[in-house]
């Protein structure tokens, strides 16, 4: 297993992770519908930007801007044939900004098909995933987090396109469903979760997104009492409401912080935030945990 550097930064535990990636670029001009991905050709700098604030934050792992990065959801935007230049330039990025203060594990998000639908078989699916795994591991990712999933059957095809780089691997779904929010969108529980992924060499497992981190307490409790490998941890800066027109995140960066405790109580070894969250939530959990 690949494990030499997750055991590096898991002496440290709780790592501390960075936060969102769209809301920040959005507040840098990103247009709502737009492809945050086509940046890391056309506004490298605005997205280092981001990078940077995480890293001088406190961040010990940063990712990258490549959570739609995949051939699939790269065809819906016309650039099919960018995708090993959007994922190299995505990690260059972000080892630009860590400067070798914080490790880079690089983001892969949800295809966006419905793999029960049959939009894609599953060998087509997994294809488009060890493309974007093997562009992202050439260019000097440090690991792999597969994020922000709902369906297993499409993580578990992720997971086996980014465990053939060789890199270590962290697999997170997502909980916003069910009468108590713990649930993925397919129906999935944590526990399902933990063992499928465990059973499948997920290297970390985790949630993300979804929902905040008063919900993430309890589902990072069930993760961890289901699996023997680390935890990781990254809610939203609560629920997001329409204001305006605009998505508003409630949540403020020492409310969030005052959930840390409770997470690391609950095993969390990687905490870090979703979407709604800033820089300022790094340095509120850094703060927490005494790392100012």
């Amino acid at each position: 297993m690949p494990t030499s550097v997750l055991d590096e930064l898991l002496k440290s535990a709780p790592v501390v992770l960075d936060g969102a990636w769209g809301t920040q670029l959005q507040m840098r001009g990103l247009p709502v519908g737009a492809c945050p991905d086509e940046w890391n050709l056309s506004h490298p700098e605005l997205v280092e930007e981001v990078a940077r604030a995480y890293v001088a934050a406190g961040s010990q792992i940063i990712l990258t801007n490549t959570f739609g990065s995949n051939p699939v959801t790269l065809q819906r935007h016309g650039l099919a044939d960018q995708v090993v230049a959007i994922n190299r330039a995505g990690v260059e990025i972000s080892r630009r900004a860590a400067a070798g203060r914080a490790k880079v594990f690089a983001s892969i998000g949800p295809s966006g098909v419905m793999l029960m639908m049959g939009e894609k078989t599953p060998d087509e699916l997994r294809a488009a995933f060890a493309v974007q795994a093997e562009a992202l591991a050439q260019a000097g990712a440090d690991g792999l987090v597969i994020e922000t999933m709902s369906d297993p059957a499409e993580a578990l095809l992720a997971l086996e396109a980014a465990r053939a780089t060789g890199l270590p691997v962290v697999v997170c779904m997502t909980f916003d469903s069910g009468k108590n929010r713990d649930r993925t969108m397919m129906g999935t529980t944590p526990e399902q979760a933990a063992e499928q992924l465990t059973a499948a060499g997920a290297d970390v497992i985790g949630a993300n997104c979804g929902a905040g981190p008063e919900n993430y307490v309890e589902i990072c409790r069930r993760l961890k009492a289901a699996t023997d490998r680390p935890i990781w941890i990254k809610p939203n800066a609560g629920l997001p409401e329409v204001v305006n027109g605009q998505t508003v995140y409630r949540l403020s960066a020492e409310d969030f912080s005052k959930y840390v405790p409770q997470l690391v109580d609950a095993g969390a070894s990687f905490i870090g935030g979703c979407c709604g969250t800033t820089p300022e939530f790094i340095r509120a959990i850094c703060r927490v945990l005494g790392r100012t």
